[in-house]
């Protein structure tokens, strides 16, 4: 991500209860690092030393794996994930115009997450959805047709209800 955000502090007693939750098995590995990020919304640079000792590989390893998974996240991220369809249908439809109305709404490029980590803005190749084409989700909730004024109507209803 491109703006720098201050990691927020992490429970490094409850990291260790996570990790030793976990056998020595090297296939536990995914597991872990994904019960990590369900516990702290992303996985702290801090735990790769402490994951790699206890499943006795080298930290590159484990970095390895996560880096590997575009799932895996080692960067905070917002309470609301924000995705805007690129695909062909929703191109054609004017995703190209609501990608810049939405990274106008938030205030922020691909790929960024606002500074008070309440939104992370990414767009992916296609949503699956393209009868409602253009379409954006935020969270899990899928909105179609989008135009510019659905996406103020949206990001105004979503300020009293995301998290």
């Amino acid at each position: 991500m491109d703006k720098l955000i201050a990691p927020p502090e992490i429970n490094m007693e409850r990291l260790g209860e996570i990790v030793s939750g976990y056998g020595q098995q090297k296939w536990s590995l995914i597991p872990l690092v994904q019960e990590i990020q369900a516990e702290f919304g992303f996985i702290p640079p801090a735990a790769v030393p402490i994951i790699a000792e206890k499943l006795k590989l080298f930290p590159s390893e484990v970095q390895g794996v996560v880096s590997f998974y575009e799932q895996l996240y080692t960067e905070p991220r917002g309470r609301n994930i924000v995705r805007v369809c690129r695909g062909t249908a929703c191109h054609v439809r004017g995703g190209k115009t609501i990608l810049k109305l939405v990274k106008r709404q938030l205030g922020l490029e691909e790929n960024e997450t606002s500074e008070d980590l309440e939104y992370t803005l990414e767009t992916v190749a296609c949503l699956g959805v393209c009868a409602l084409s253009p379409t954006m989700v935020i969270n899990n909730q899928v909105y179609g047709h989008m135009n510019p004024k659905k996406i103020k109507e949206i990001f105004k209803r979503e300020e009293g209800t995301c998290s």
